[in-house]
């Protein structure tokens, strides 16, 4: 998020201030302070007979790379919500969210600081076909997965990998 040079409230010049967590702008006649919060994201991790799926992202940033469905959360949606309209845009699959892997904070060069909030999907309907911004979408095996982009997303599957059998959730139809 870049500064703001004016307060958007009442349109006087910010000055950097010293707080608890550093420099901030803060308006010296309204007392609005500017806030550099992330920007909040979900990651899905389809899994369908204990296989994941992965996009091939058909755009830049990244174009090329195999990534899981992820993107941000919209403005009156929950992050559940946000993670199935994200797997239904990017695969065309519908699925149920089984649980929260984890929160991750990412710094991403075009968006600075990025909060990543990565659920394990059971796949549950729809016909796989890449849509939005992917070039591709594929199951692989847990052994045959390629290179993963993004320390969240390695992380994640660390983590699954070490969850006793939620890898196959669609085999065992919980």
């Amino acid at each position: 998020m870049r500064d703001f040079v004016f307060c958007p409230f009442c349109g006087t010049r910010l000055e950097k201030k010293k707080g608890k967590k550093g420099l901030r702008n803060r308006c010296p006649s309204c007392g609005f302070t500017q806030y550099k919060n992330p920007l909040p994201s979900v990651g899905a991790i389809p899994v369908r007979d204990g296989e994941i799926l992965l996009i091939k992202r058909g755009v830049e940033p990244a174009k090329g790379a195999w990534v899981f469905p992820t993107g941000f959360v919209d403005e009156g949606e929950s992050p559940r919500e946000a993670c199935l309209r994200e797997l239904k845009e990017e695969t065309g699959l519908e699925g149920r969210i089984i649980r929260i892997i984890e929160a991750y904070s990412e710094q991403a060069d075009i968006y600075g600081h990025i909060l990543v909030i990565m659920y394990l999907v059971e796949v549950t309907g729809g016909e796989l076909r890449p849509g939005d911004d992917a070039a591709d979408a594929k199951f692989f095996k847990p052994s045959d997965l390629p290179d993963l982009l993004f320390t969240c997303f390695k992380d994640s599957v660390a983590h699954i990998s070490k969850l006793n059998g939620l890898l196959k959730v669609g085999e065992r139809g919980l």
